[in-house]
Formats: structure tokens, sequence, C-alpha cells
């Protein structure tokens, strides 16, 4: 029997629907700050937000449903997300002993490896080096290690046993801190308090035109959020998304930013109660609205209780709809405002200025709809998406 057991293997989804489990238990009402996320932790998430409306002016575009490339979601992004919310399902523990590596990098023990820097020498000289904080590609997976090997093969996985040590570890949870600190700097943003709240930083246009062009630094975003997750702050993350959120679909100033939102950053958050809130919040504002494929799935017609399926609730797949389906449940579709309970950065959070004066839908346009890269990377499908952002492929 103990055979048996040691080689069975959980069999991994076949199909973005079966990893995502988002609008699996989708309720319109208010959902409680405390649920179970995907990984079987419990986690809480305070539902603070403060929306107001300011002035913006972004440009407006209307798109034809015709003129918007046929998209879809990557599975290899899904299921990568998947793996990673739940804990890996299929890890196997190494039989050697765990050399705690990065721990010990963390407690300035150790260098990271090849380059020989030591963690205080990045947390005090690196800071505001935004050129070498761009062009090393070396320290990012021993800043923000993972369960999973990244692109420098010199680089330890955690395991779960270092993870524990580190959460119970202070000095390591300060410098990771102060780590993640300086990478909001580079990109822009600063760390309000021990909440994880966020805002823009003095000098962040200059910076947010830079990440807008430099988009491998996504895939450096979506493995800070993931390790965030894995060392105790996985209530920093929807602060820190909902932020892009709002710079790439309402304020414009990252356009090219929007698809790794949605695709990426958005399904790294474990509780499946936050990712609503944050999809509904995208929803509001995407356009064309239409083209939105992050959505509760449609609702199944015919015989059996209950009259829907969710995406990941039960492995069943929703049949694909019809143009004129579709366009009947995006009139029917009802999202709640903004104001659900979401963490929000407690800098100027917004509207996009048209919802919040009224106007009617379907006025806002988005740049990053017309990018040619965006729609390269959409026309392409998960393999297009794969190749050109590699962001299943952890750095």
């Amino acid at each position: 029997m103990g055979n048996l057991l040691g080689s069975w293997r959980f069999k991994e989804p076949s199909t973005v629907e079966e990893c995502d489990s988002t609008w699996g238990s989708d309720s319109e009402s208010d959902e409680p700050a405390a649920a179970e996320d995907d990984s079987g932790i419990s986690d809480s998430v305070s539902p603070v937000e403060s929306d107001r409306s300011a002035g913006d002016t972004s440009p407006q575009l209307t798109e034809s449903p015709e003129s918007v490339p046929k998209m879809k979601r990557s599975f290899y992004a899904a299921r990568d997300l998947y793996k990673y919310r739940h804990s890996y399902p299929n890890y196997r523990k190494s039989r050697q002993p765990s050399e705690y590596r990065n721990l010990r990098f963390y407690l300035n023990k150790i260098p990271l490896v090849p380059d020989g820097i030591y963690i205080e020498e990045i947390l005090t000289k690196w800071r505001g080096d935004y050129d070498k904080l761009e062009h090393n590609h070396t320290y990012i997976q021993w800043l923000f290690p993972l369960r999973e090997q990244g692109l420098n093969f010199y680089a330890h996985e955690l395991t779960q046993d270092e993870i524990k040590e580190f959460q119970s570890t202070r000095e390591a949870k300060r410098r990771f801190l102060a780590a993640y600190s300086l990478m909001l700097d580079f990109y822009g943003i600063k760390l309000l308090d021990k909440s994880g709240n966020v805002a823009r930083a003095p000098n962040w246009q200059e910076r947010f035109q830079h990440l807008n062009e430099s988009q491998h630094n996504y895939l450096r975003i979506t493995r800070i959020l993931k390790s965030l997750g894995e060392l105790g702050y996985e209530a920093f993350k929807a602060p820190l998304v909902r932020l892009f959120l709002e710079e790439s679909l309402c304020r414009n100033t990252l356009p090219n930013m929007q698809h790794s939102v949605l695709e990426y950053f958005v399904y790294t958050i474990r509780l499946p109660a936050t990712r609503r809130r944050l999809l509904r919040y995208a929803h509001q504002h995407y356009r064309p609205a239409h083209a939105f494929l992050w959505g509760p799935p449609p609702k199944r017609r015919g015989g059996g209780v209950g009259g829907s399926v969710g995406a990941g609730s039960s492995g069943i797949r929703a049949p694909a709809p019809t143009p004129e389906q579709h366009r009947r449940g995006e009139e029917s579709t009802s999202f709640p405002s903004a104001s659900s309970g979401v963490i929000v950065s407690s800098h100027d959070a917004m509207l996009c200025p048209d919802l919040a004066a009224g106007a009617p839908k379907g006025r806002i346009g988005l740049a990053s709809n017309t990018a040619g890269l965006e729609g390269a990377l959409m026309m392409a499908g998960g393999r297009g998406e794969r190749n050109e952002y590699n962001e299943i492929v952890p750095l």
C-alpha cells in the first residue's frame, strides 16, 4: 500500500477551464474577508478601498468587434499558475538534506552565485542604480526564490522546510521586504506600509515609461508576486496587481502591461474571491468590452440542476458561445462596482474618468488594444504568448 501511495501522482489539468477555479464559487454578493485559497491555506485580505474620480486625458478610442484580433487564453500560463496556487501538487521532496541556501543568503552569510554579491551590498548600493537592476539577470532568482527552477541554475529552489524557517526568521523577513521595496522603486512604485499598500513613486513617469517598453520585467514581476506568496506575504499581492490594473486599463500609462496583468499577475493570487474582485474591476474598464476573456464562464442551458458550471469547479467545460450568445451575455452580465472590497493602494486610486462621470459604456478605449505587439500576441494564441513573454518559465 505504501508503494502505491508513493507512486501516485496528481493528474494535472489539460484545459484552461480546468486550471481556473476563479469563478467556481462565484457570488455577486460580498465574499467574507477570510476564505480558503486554492492551496487550502486560509488567508485574509483587508477589504479597504478608496476610489475617487480624477481628471485624466487618456485618448479615447472605439473599435468594432470585426477590427479586433480573435483572442484566447494561454493554457501554458494557466497551467503554470495552477501548479503554483496549488503548491505544486506533483512536487517531489529531494532526498538530499536542504542546505537552506536562500535563507543563508538573506542572512548575509553567503553571496549570490555566480556574481559573488551579498544581500547587504544589493540593498545598500543598488537602490537607484537602474542600469544595473535592468541589465543584471542573475540576482532576481536569489532575491525572490521559488519552489521551481529558474534560468539561473546556480540559484536554489525553495523547500517546504526552508520556507517555514524563513518565515520565522525576523532578519530574513526584514531584508526580504527591503528587497521588495528596492524592486518597486525600480518600477516607479513605493511601498507605503506593512500591509503592502503601494502608490506611485515621485519618479513614476520616467520609470513607467521604461517599464512599458522593457517587457522582460513582466516575467520578473510574476516571479516577485509568486515569491511574496511563498514567503508569507500573500496579502501584498492584491494592492500591487490593483495598481497595475489601474495604470494599464484606466490611466493608460502601462498599456503594454495589460495582457500580462490579466493573464499572469491576477492568477498568482491564491484567494479566488480576491481574483474575482480584481477581474470584475478589470471588466468594467476593459475595452473593447466584448473581448474580455477572464470573466465567468457562459452558463450551461438545458437539463440538469443548477444550470451553470464554473470553470475549474467540476472539470466540465462550458460550450464555446456563438457571437450572438456572446453579445447577449455581455448585455445581460452585471458586474458590481469597483468598490467591492479589494485592498487598494493608498494612493489616489480612481475610477476611469468616463465611468466616474457617468459617461456611456464603450467610450473609453486603450492604445494597448491596437498596439502591434499585443495584437500579435493575441492572434498567435497560447503558443505565441509563450514565445513572446516566456512567462511560464520562471526567471
